[in-house]
């Protein structure tokens, strides 16, 4: 009995985690790349930038999260993932995105 008492919380606590952050892997049906202005690429600033895009049940953004990244970066990857578009789901989904800006490697 205490065996299945501990099953079912666990199970209980995996759906409320899910449910609670809503987060899943939407498929992307179109992306936009952000721009990576040729001036912060000259002064070799780049880095990592987090966002939750809050997706529609029709699968377009409806809003951005910033989790982290310079500002600066931050305001091109919004611009640009304000425009994809991912596949119909039955509820509003949270979908994690990350990019790097590499002045390095970007051409």
């Amino acid at each position: 009995m205490r065996a299945r008492n501990t099953s079912l919380f666990l199970v209980t606590t995996v759906l409320v985690a899910v449910f609670a952050c809503g987060q899943t892997e939407r498929k992307v049906i179109s992306k936009v790349a952000p721009v990576y202005s040729p001036l912060l690429k000259q002064k070799m600033i780049g880095g990592v930038v987090r966002i939750v895009a809050v997706v529609s049940p029709s699968g377009t953004v409806q809003r951005i999260e910033v989790v982290g990244g310079n500002p600066i970066l931050v305001t091109a990857a919004q611009e640009a993932v304000t425009k994809w578009k991912f596949t119909p789901a039955e509820t509003e989904t949270r979908e994690p995105v990350t990019f790097t800006f590499d002045p390095a490697n970007h051409h």
